[in-house]
């Protein structure tokens, strides 16, 4: 299974609501929008280390296969919803990765 670990650090501006409507948006995206999302889970930092560098949420996107990720990544939902992100989220990393 072909995983996608998503995680975001949200611009010091932006609202409760603004992060709010990101997580629903990805939700939405992953869970009704594109059907080659296998799985979806999300949730935020609880670590005591303080070792996160001000990434506080956290998405896990697992795909069957590689075309199944390519055709999410494709998507015109995904596309704007990548757009939304703009003035909201400050940093992202995206880390893909086959699950064993």
């Amino acid at each position: 299974m072909r995983i996608a670990s998503v995680l975001f650090k949200f611009k010091d501006t932006a609202s409760q609501s603004d992060i709010a409507k990101i997580e629903r948006e990805f939700r939405a995206l992953a869970t009704t929008k594109v059907p080659q999302v296998r799985a979806f889970e999300s949730g935020t930092h609880i670590g005591k280390e303080n070792l996160n560098q001000g990434f506080t949420h956290g998405f896990l996107l697992s795909f069957d296969n590689e075309q199944d990720r390519d055709t999410y990544m494709a998507h015109d939902d995904h596309k704007a919803f990548v757009k939304l992100q703009q003035g909201i989220v400050d940093k992202k990393i995206v880390m893909a990765f086959w699950g064993k």
